[in-house]
């Protein structure tokens, strides 16, 4: 175990019934991929979170994946939670955000023109639709010209219905105007933990990583540990907000290594 990893995941080891092990899901557990649909964990991701759930507090996945995709990749025992804290699953128990119902029907409209305005012979044809049930994400990492188009189109689509667009890694993001992110998510399921972890490579996470800044100012503190993995479109904003910075995805297997007590 390298020094400067072995010291920074200390008092995440030293009491690990109350440490709390939170991780993003794409850029972090899964390499970026052209095809959202086909994200995996890297080999060896899931036995080794597997074997921390036996240990630890809790161990989950914070993502903006919808937590049916989480759960078919990710093993039972890792919590979940889904779409910048609209949906969790916890203890095998999954619950939609109480507003989130109310929205579905404008998200799924803004699908149908999106999927109509990315079609063939449409301008923004190359830009591909991930719709999640509860928030849409735009993708470019194909077609990077495309870029405006989709940050206009989002706008477009969000107009109507007052959902509200927030960037990604080549790619641009509607979500329902309910007060939840990863912030919320990450306040929620630190809650009575000594020591919390969060790992993270994206815009999505800023709110995550200002949450264990909350953490860390209560008294008593909580003890926090904020990683960031780099990779070569890492958020500008995204890099400082980390105290370890990890090379890249293959990193993050070695920092699970790290906290196995």
């Amino acid at each position: 175990m390298a020094p400067d990893l072995a010291a920074a995941v200390a008092p995440l080891r030293a009491d690990p019934a109350r440490s709390v092990l939170l991780f993003d899901f794409d850029g972090t557990l899964s390499p970026l991929v052209d095809d959202p649909a086909a994200a995996r964990p890297l080999p060896g991701t899931v036995e080794r979170l597997d074997r921390l759930t036996r240990s630890y507090r809790l161990v989950a996945a914070v993502s903006g994946r919808p937590v049916a995709f989480l759960a078919s990749h990710l093993p039972p025992s890792v919590a979940l939670s889904g779409l910048y804290g609209l949906e969790s699953r916890i203890d095998g128990e999954v619950v939609d955000h109480p507003e989130a119902a109310r929205w579905a029907p404008v998200v799924a409209e803004a699908v149908r023109q999106a999927e109509a305005a990315t079609a063939p012979g449409a301008p923004g044809h190359g830009i591909l639709v991930e719709a999640k049930g509860l928030s849409i994400t735009l993708h470019t990492r194909t077609h990077p010209e495309l870029a405006d188009e989709a940050v206009a189109l989002a706008h477009r689509l969000a107009g109507p219905g007052g959902l509200r667009v927030g960037p990604a890694k080549q790619s641009v993001e509607l979500h329902p105007p309910i007060e939840a992110d990863k912030g919320t998510a990450v306040l929620a399921l630190a809650d009575g933990a000594a020591s919390v972890l969060y790992v993270g490579d994206d815009h999505g996470d800023i709110p995550a990583f200002e949450a264990l800044g909350q953490l860390s100012s209560r008294t008593p503190p909580v003890s926090v540990l904020g990683v960031v993995v780099d990779g070569p479109e890492l958020p500008a904003k995204v890099r400082p907000l980390g105290q370890l910075v990890l090379p890249d995805q293959t990193a993050v297997l070695d920092l699970l290594d790290a906290l196995a007590v």
